[in-house]
């Protein structure tokens, strides 16, 4: 097959095509994470991130290479996920500059947008590390390149540079040790391969379901029943549906005639007529009485009744509420005067919101480890803070690149990044918040405080590996800080209290164990009995965090 050009059409095939490739290979990315840990989030934040914007190209109807561009890069940009899905928003927002102005895309073309793609993610990364995805793509952008003088053929290109990029994605662990420790390749790379194979296939017409999905419910009906949350009290418990296949055309008349009587026995009423049938969709007591009024149109086909008190009534009640206490608080904080700060948290389970709410965050965004908050979420989260000056706290570091991002996005707020690592870190660094220092005071001092905090989080493995030179087996209880593995065991206490201890120093004043949804009060209460013992000289402190995933977060200062 020889194909010198890419049009617009094929390029929005192609690109739909490279999302369900990464999509499929979703879960396969995850297990490739270092640490066997049970949240590994590349493969679904990678994921994440191409969806939203082929959310957005799939909905071009009349594409062109500039207004498909456009779709790609702002989609990525605002659904990045943790630090692959926003680096790899930045190889799209490089590669889709290339293409402006550009009518047909040649191999010329792509070898180019390869390189700015590349270049553009690289500047995105303040210490860019090699053996990762960013050394898998300048790779190809290298052998892209190489290629130029020697082919036009696009089809042929695209196999030599994917060829190309699978080689130096082989050659990853030799790259970075922990890699060939754990005896895999960076998922990042990998996921980045999932995307260009799944265009190639684009390209070359091979089946592959375009339909944009993102995991969530996408139908009307779900549609319908999140407006009837907002908008009704269900006084009609029946959402029926049905097509009348019509003996003669419904005249204007008889259609508003019908749309009376509907009205007269429920509400929610749709009637689209056309030459032979019309459909109709109603919320009534009476379903019989609405079929029997079709019937004298003509006969009856796809006819569906819900009782949507016995299935949604409490649910949709629930919404109601929920959405009212939203607007309500919107309303209050739109009547308070601006404040000259704001605070902002990644935060996970309750007893860490509880935390952050009490030591001064205004707004949490459910995050962290198990899922990773978009650029729009952390935009989202800005609407709701009344202040001049926002600080942000990641608490993790795959979510940092994402709330830098935002803060560069943010229209009328000035965004401050504390590039909080762990959550122990970022409530350290909320609590060091001095009001009458400036902004830059503050966020050195924020900075320079947390740097203080090591972190244990005390998590169970998921697979077989060697991390650090400790042999882990799948169901060893694990204890991550900040650089490395700490300790490896069977019990959740020993291992934790192990963790610990490899923390403490003479400097060591105080620990702090933040307990997750899975650990009892008792428990609780065991290991800090233990901790004090084992460290006389700090002050240790029992909170619950009520995390999921994570026995124990352990913090020393």
């Amino acid at each position: 097959m020889d194909m010198k050009e890419i049009d617009a059409s094929l390029m929005q095939k192609a690109f739909l095509a490279a999302a369900k490739g990464l999509e499929a290979k979703k879960e396969w990315i995850n297990e490739l994470n270092v640490f066997p840990v049970p949240d590994g989030d590349t493969g679904t934040n990678m994921t994440l991130t191409i969806m939203a914007a082929a959310r957005e190209v799939a909905a071009i109807e009349q594409p062109t290479i500039e207004n498909l561009s456009k779709a790609i890069s702002s989609g990525s940009l605002r659904g990045a996920r943790g630090n692959s899905g926003v680096i790899l928003s930045q190889l799209f927002r490089g590669f889709t500059k290339e293409l402006k102005g550009v009518e047909v895309i040649t191999t010329t073309v792509l070898a180019n947008a390869f390189v700015r793609g590349t270049e553009t993610a690289y500047k995105a990364v303040m210490k860019p590390k090699e053996g990762t995805i960013l050394t898998v793509a300048r790779g190809m952008a290298d052998k892209a390149m190489e290629l130029v003088p020697e082919t036009e053929d696009i089809v042929s290109f695209a196999d030599q540079v994917i060829e190309y990029g699978d080689y130096v994605l082989s050659q990853t662990p030799e790259m970075l040790p922990v890699l060939k420790e754990a005896g895999v390749v960076d998922s990042g790379g990998q996921g980045l391969m999932e995307v260009l194979k799944g265009a190639r296939d684009g390209l070359l017409g091979r089946e592959v379901d375009f339909e944009a999905d993102s995991g969530r419910p996408m139908t009307v009906a779900g549609a319908r029943s999140e407006a009837v949350a907002a908008e009704t009290d269900i006084r009609f418990g029946y959402c029926t549906e049905f097509i009348i296949n019509l003996e003669h055309p419904m005249e204007e008349s008889t259609e508003e005639e019908f749309k009376t009587y509907l009205e007269s026995i429920g509400d929610s009423i749709v009637v689209v007529a056309d030459d032979d049938l019309v459909k109709v969709h109603v919320h009534t007591n009476h379903p019989g009485l609405a079929f029997e009024k079709a019937l004298t149109y003509g006969s009856l086909s796809r006819m569906k009744i819900d009782n949507m008190r016995e299935e949604h009534h409490e649910r949709l009640i629930q919404n109601a509420e929920r959405l009212a206490a939203e607007q309500k608080r919107e309303e209050e904080e739109k009547q308070k005067p601006r404040k000259p700060y704001g605070f902002i948290a990644v935060s996970m389970g309750d007893g860490m919101g509880e935390i952050f709410k009490g030591i001064g965050a205004d707004c949490l965004i459910e995050g962290g480890q198990t899922m990773n908050p978009s650029t729009e979420d952390v935009l989202n989260a800005v609407d709701q803070v009344n202040a001049d000056v926002i600080f942000v706290l990641p608490n993790n570091k795959n979510i940092i690149l994402a709330a830098e991002q935002a803060a560069g996005l943010a229209v009328g707020k000035k965004l401050v990044v504390i590039p909080s690592k762990t959550v122990p870190q970022g409530i350290t660094a909320l609590v060091n918040f001095a009001p009458d220092l400036s902004v830059e005071e503050n966020t050195e001092n924020m900075i320079r405080e947390m740097s203080r905090v090591k972190t244990a989080q005390i998590t169970y493995a998921v697979r077989n590996t060697t991390i650090d030179g400790m042999e882990i087996t799948q169901g060893d209880i694990m204890g991550i800080g900040d650089s490395g593995m700490l300790a490896v065991g069977k019990s959740v206490e020993t291992t934790a209290l192990e963790s610990l201890k490899a923390m403490l120093d003479e400097d060591s004043e105080l620990v702090t164990i933040y307990s997750g949804s899975d650990v009892s009060e008792a428990e609780g209460e065991a290991l800090l009995s233990r901790a004090k013992e084992a460290c006389p000289e700090c002050e240790v402190e029992l909170h619950r965090g009520g995390q999921p995933i994570y026995y124990y977060l352990i913090s020393v200062e």
